[in-house]
């Protein structure tokens, strides 16, 4: 069960952007690691070439890289600080019947994200 989903606001802890914030993109299951929009950018050099258009195309730019989930913690939307995620059961109730969910819990503070 991933506890870091896309669209999630992450915190660096560790590594050389530590302390940068950003949103997750995306999230590779299978490597364990995350694309964090604005932190671990590289440059990348791309073959030049045309477009259909006739506009060249390629040479230096710089993309997000993928980072180690363990190197990210998810930040409280109240606090603003990193936190621990766990899971609470909760009941709703749809289309007139109850069911029990799992819902992600900031660790500190109790809400639900």
């Amino acid at each position: 069960m991933a506890k870091i989903k896309k669209g999630d606001q992450v915190i660096v802890i560790s590594g050389r952007d530590k302390g940068k914030t950003g949103r997750v993109l995306e999230v590779l299951k299978d490597s364990d690691r995350l694309v964090v929009e604005g932190v671990q950018r590289v440059t990348k050099h791309t073959k030049v070439g045309q477009s259909q258009r006739g506009t060249r195309t390629g040479g230096i730019e710089t993309v997000e890289a993928p980072i180690h989930v363990s190197n990210v913690m998810i930040v409280d939307p109240e606090t603003k600080k990193g936190t621990r995620v766990g899971y609470r059961l909760e009941q709703v109730e749809r289309d007139g019947r109850t069911k029990t969910v799992r819902i992600r819990v900031a660790k500190r503070s109790g809400k639900d994200i």
